[in-house]
């Protein structure tokens, strides 16, 4: 069944053919309910031209095109995502300790169709006031320092690790390098590769840098279909290249961030569709996607024996480069 958005949602650029038949059934609606004309057949054929209409536009998408809808305000983000796939019970877990708690970063445990997973990610803020609290879901290095004590936790209770990597990139800030922004995510690429338990990372937007990589090391890494995984935005590649943002479009195609290009080239496990219209027009449909995809590959990796699980992991990323020795 489509899910129509309500003419209040926010429309990128490349949507405004779906936008403006979305306009036109809601004007229709508001003339029916003045009128007490009944216009079922035609609300219904525009739900068809609307749903046409998607499918059109989504189908060929831009790098770029992608990078705004991984981008979107209603996007759902981490704790939209936990709060729905478990039971009602995850416990939100505080601090790292040493600093303080980066409200960037979250984590937690919860339960899943029975099983206890630990579940951690970046969390953006959903308005303005929000997203200040969040730092706009770029952590700090206590973020980090957090997240791999949870991890810590979880192994030491033989529990799985799921992380969900949303982030336009770790704390760029003089204060985050002051306290080892650096060591931290490089603490986690090391402990993460040898970590006993199994470990799911998914990409639910954005993808950036070491950022995205603190938390992205795996046996299983997937992506959503309208999301990116980059060393950089296209927008700061574009200002180090050619001095302006205006090649953002040319550097996302030259970048090859989306999930597609990940995909060709073996540096991640899955894609993970998406609703016709992106992850923002139907949450729920996303959700139980999402939910279904953790648990079909936790089925496979519980099986396997700690040691063979860890060396696949480390053989996995370890050919994803290549070394010239001269």
């Amino acid at each position: 069944m489509l899910k129509l958005r309500l003419a209040k949602m926010t429309y990128l650029d490349f949507e405004k053919p779906i936008e403006e038949l979305i306009e036109q059934q809601e004007k229709m609606k508001q003339a029916a309910a003045k009128s007490g004309v009944d216009i079922s057949k035609t609300l219904k054929e525009l739900d068809e031209k609307i749903l046409v209409q998607q499918e059109e536009v989504y189908k060929n998408l831009s790098p770029w095109q992608k990078v705004q809808v991984s981008r979107h305000p209603e996007r759902p983000y981490t704790l939209s995502y936990i709060e729905a796939i478990t039971e009602g019970d995850f416990i939100e877990l505080h601090g790292d300790r040493t600093v303080k708690d980066d409200k960037a970063m979250v984590g937690g445990l919860g339960r899943m169709e029975g099983q206890t997973v630990m579940f951690i990610g970046q969390q953006k803020g959903t308005n303005t006031k929000t997203r200040q609290y969040r730092n706009f879901g770029m952590p700090n290095p206590e973020g980090y320092r957090k997240a791999l004590r949870l991890m810590k936790m979880a192994e030491k209770f033989n529990k799985p690790v799921v992380t969900f990597i949303d982030t336009p990139g770790a704390s760029p800030g003089l204060e985050a390098e002051e306290r080892g922004q650096g060591e931290a995510i490089a603490r986690n690429l090391f402990e993460m590769a040898q970590l006993r338990v199994p470990i799911i990372c998914i990409i639910i937007g954005e993808g950036a840098s070491g950022g995205a990589l603190g938390i992205g090391v795996g046996d299983r890494v997937l992506m959503l279909e309208n999301t990116w995984y980059s060393v950089i935005s296209p927008e700061s590649c574009s200002s180090i290249l050619w001095r302006s943002w205006d090649f953002k479009e040319r550097a996302a195609a030259s970048l090859k961030l989306t999930a597609d290009d990940m995909m060709s080239q073996n540096l991640i496990d899955g894609i993970v569709k998406e609703p016709i219209g992106g992850a923002h027009t139907n949450p729920a449909e996303m959700f139980l996607k999402v939910k279904a995809e953790i648990l079909k590959h936790l089925k496979v990796l519980r099986k396997l024996d700690a040691d063979e699980r860890i060396k696949q992991r480390i053989d996995k990323f370890s050919s994803m480069g290549v070394v010239l020795e001269s």
